[in-house]
């Protein structure tokens, strides 16, 4: 965070200025960087600040709204549904296209490979099928790495920071947003082991940013009549109502859309939110619908056969009895343990490909390369190692599969025989789950075929994760532990009455909790996915052992991401040795303030010689009895005052003359790109000597907190109120009236423990003997 830095803090940074600008590629000095103010947004390094949920209560803004009527204040609340619905209708539009897109594209591959197939082509196909994977790989990798760096990846960890309170440039911009939808289709295409669920919920946040403020400014995209949320916090709702329809168009999911939100993405999260949230996400539903019959007449190429995802696996006489119970907990326990060393794996790779990432752009694509055609060649060359088998004669299937999808694909087999490894391997992400979630397949894969695909799948993930480009988690994580889950109930074979499609269900399910550590969205969206409710017990259960027994060994897959990449996310709970600290332990100064009536020099100085985002307004004699704290003031809004120019040759009120100086708009939030710099402004000496009343544009009811307060208290505080300056005023009436300001930076770990480093051992033996890290659930 870049405001309020202490100066001791600056000269400890000078000492290790790499660790200060490289918060994930200097392993060597820390093993996280939460306390600097940059991080790794996407791919880039980028500076990072903290936004304000906190309403400016000034008498600007008090002025604002006593002259609102009743009509304005429906019309405020009028465009926010409306909003909504926007919101909805855009996102599942892209959710159709992309969907369309990517099975247009890969079918078209896998239909031409597998004509040259047919008449024996072999080389001539693998070449079609490497180059073509290159080429959409190249591609999704040349306009991520040079048009938007931000859009690399899922996107969920950096929304993850910016729904707690962090902001980085891109992030939900225009172009981010853009190149996050082409990317996600090419590398989703490309036959990476990348989903589209993560690149989905980015997408979803990003139109719902852009509508929020107006649209864009900068590629001259503007609507006036939609610039009517001017704070962050509005914003902020909006986006957490794009991540959950985010999730709805990816997985037709609406209500584990809106729970997701709630689960994962948001801090924050009212009963009005979760209105707005639901009637989102049922607008995606409705229309995706309506576009999925369009589909299904024929009319949209390869697509349709099933839609978006939808993998039926509903049996009407599913029977389960307690004999069953113990293997599915063993399943949810092993899943747990595999999900946490996915994570576990995943992370160290992240960071390997982050150390190689920051030396140049061509660095970045020529890993992205490198593992596309290791990927094609895999893909490729594992089927030849499978034997192939006599189709079955019961099947309600054409049995070996010409084309693109379905369960059993010829590949190099002779006429009435099929290749189950090129079943799941030489398939799109959404057809091999389609395939191990099929009813009635016992008899279809070989153990040495599940073993394989797990292994491959589980490897693959990780390594494509990493690559410049939209690459999502979801997907990859559900497919390799439906295969996970297939397998156990191969091994269990006459032992179990379940079907081995839902044990490839409960699977994937344990593998999701086990490295996304969710239990009731999960839950509900595999239900959504499934359309299968019978096995709603098994589900609950494996879900709860899985993220019981991964929350032993570390966090889910997207916390330890946005740790790795530097992001100071600020969780729900204080840690325990917070308790023995008070906000005087580790506020400090130089404290930077304003007078109520202050010289133009002394403001511009202020602006120019810090980057602090917030200053404490005094007044003293001869203005008032005693010195006391009037309130805070933004930066943003000095500046505003500053170009304006409604300076005061003498220090008086100026009263209700402010109103008509000024316009409650030029103190709104400004979008993105639009943030007005000290450096902009020309003053005279004339000018600079000259007075400004800074009274009515204070936010004379900031929260404050008594020095005494133990940190821990100050710290929820902090986060439930979403704030971005926490004002410490002194015990006692005879001292300062202001102590310092605690920001986001003062809460990290590190720079508390680096403050007091005795209570570093203080702080492991309490988790480790006290708090393990399962018992957070409850």
């Amino acid at each position: 965070m870049s405001e309020n830095v202490p100066p001791e803090q600056s000269q400890s940074q000078g000492h290790d200025h790499q660790s200060l600008t490289t918060p994930l590629l200097s392993a060597q000095h820390r093993s996280t960087n939460s306390t600097s103010q940059v991080a790794i947004v996407g791919v880039n390094l980028c500076p990072i600040e903290s936004l304000d949920y906190e309403i400016a209560e000034n008498d600007f803004f008090k002025q604002d709204w006593r002259t609102r009527g009743r009509i304005q204040i429906f019309q405020y609340v009028f465009m926010k549904w409306l909003l909504c619905f926007l919101i909805g209708g855009i996102v599942s539009l892209v959710g159709f296209c992309n969907n369309l897109a990517v099975e247009n594209i890969a079918g078209v591959k896998f239909v031409i490979t597998s004509n040259m197939m047919l008449a024996g082509r072999y080389d001539t196909a693998f070449l079609v099928f490497f180059l073509s994977n290159l080429s959409l790989t190249l591609f999704a990798a040349i306009i991520t790495a040079f048009i938007a760096p931000a859009a690399a990846g899922s996107g969920i960890p950096e929304l993850k920071a910016y729904l707690n309170g962090v902001d980085a440039p891109g992030i939900i911009s225009l172009r981010t947003c853009i190149v996050k939808i082409m990317g996600s289709i090419s590398a989703v295409s490309s036959s990476l082991l990348v989903g589209k669920a993560g690149p989905m919920v980015h997408t979803g946040s990003c139109i719902a940013s852009l509508l929020g403020q107006g649209g864009s400014r900068r590629y001259g995209l503007t609507w006036k009549w939609l610039r009517f949320f001017k704070n962050d916090r509005d914003r902020r709702d909006l986006v957490t109502c794009g991540s959950a329809a985010g999730i709805a168009a990816a997985f037709r999911a609406p209500v584990g859309g809106v729970l997701f939100a709630l689960e994962e993405m948001s801090s924050w999260w009212t009963s009005g939110l979760l209105w707005r949230a639901f009637f989102t996400t049922a607008v995606v539903a409705i229309i995706l619908r309506a576009l999925i019959d369009v589909c299904l007449s024929g009319k949209c190429g390869l697509f349709g056969k099933g839609g978006l995802i939808m993998f039926d696996v509903y049996s009407a006489n599913i029977s389960y009895h307690i004999a069953d119970v113990p293997p599915v907990l063993l399943l949810g326990v092993v899943g747990g343990i595999l999900g946490s060393l996915y994570n576990f794996l995943l992370d160290k790779v992240l960071r390997v490909y982050a150390i190689i990432n920051v030396k140049s752009i061509t660095y970045r694509i020529f890993i992205a390369c490198a593992i596309s055609i290791f990927t094609s060649c895999l893909l490729f060359g594992l089927p030849w190692l499978a034997s192939c088998q006599p189709c079955p004669l019961d099947t309600a299937e054409a049995c070996p599969t010409i084309g693109r999808s379905g369960n059993y694909k010829k590949f190099q087999c002779p006429p009435g025989h099929y290749n189950d490894l090129a079943s799941l391997i030489f398939n799109t992400n959404d057809d091999a789950i389609r395939n191990l979630f099929s009813r009635n397949t016992d008899s279809e894969f070989q153990h040495s075929t599940m073993l394989i695909f797990f292994v491959t799948c589980f490897f693959l993930s990780i390594v494509s994760s990493g690559v410049v480009a939209p690459a999502g988690l979801f997907v990859p994580v559900i497919v390799t532990g439906a295969s996970y889950g297939r397998f156990v109930g191969m091994l269990l074979g006459s032992h179990t009455k379940l079907n081995h499609c839902f044990y490839a269900l409960l699977g994937a399910a344990s593998f999701l909790g086990g490295s996304m550590r969710m239990t009731v969205s999960l839950c509900v969206i595999i239900l959504e996915l499934t359309n299968n409710l019978l096995l709603l017990p098994m589900i609950m259960m494996v879900l709860l052992v899985s993220k019981t027994v991964a929350d032993t060994f570390n966090g889910n897959i997207y916390d330890l991401i946005m740790k790795a990449k530097g992001f100071p996310y600020l969780e729900a709970h204080a840690e325990p040795y917070m308790r023995q600290l008070t906000v005087a332990d580790v506020v400090s100064g130089p404290l930077q303030l304003c007078h109520g009536f202050e010289k133009v020099g002394n403001i511009v100085h202020i602006l120019k010689t810090t980057s602090h985002h917030g200053f404490p307004v005094i007044d003293e004699p001869p203005h008032s009895e005693s010195p006391f704290l009037y309130g805070l003031i933004l930066r943003a809004h000095l500046i505003t005052l500053l170009k304006k120019r409604a300076f005061l040759r003498t220090p008086v009120r100026i009263g209700a003359e402010a109103f008509r100086h000024f316009l409650a708009d030029e103190f709104a939030k400004k979008g993105l790109g639009n943030v007005d710099k000290i450096e902009d402004i020309n003053l005279t000496d004339e000018e600079m000597e000259m007075f400004l009343d800074l009274h009515p544009f204070t936010n004379a009811s900031p929260y404050t907190v008594v020095e005494t307060m133990s940190l821990a208290k100050a710290s929820t505080l902090f986060r439930e109120m979403g704030l971005r300056h926490l004002l410490v005023v002194p015990n006692m009436s005879n001292r300062a009236p202001v102590v310092g300001i605690l920001t986001r930076h003062d809460f990290m770990a590190e720079h508390i423990l680096g403050l007091h480093p005795l209570l570093v051992n203080s702080k492991w033996k309490r988790l480790r003997f006290h708090f393990p890290p399962f018992l957070k659930i409850f």
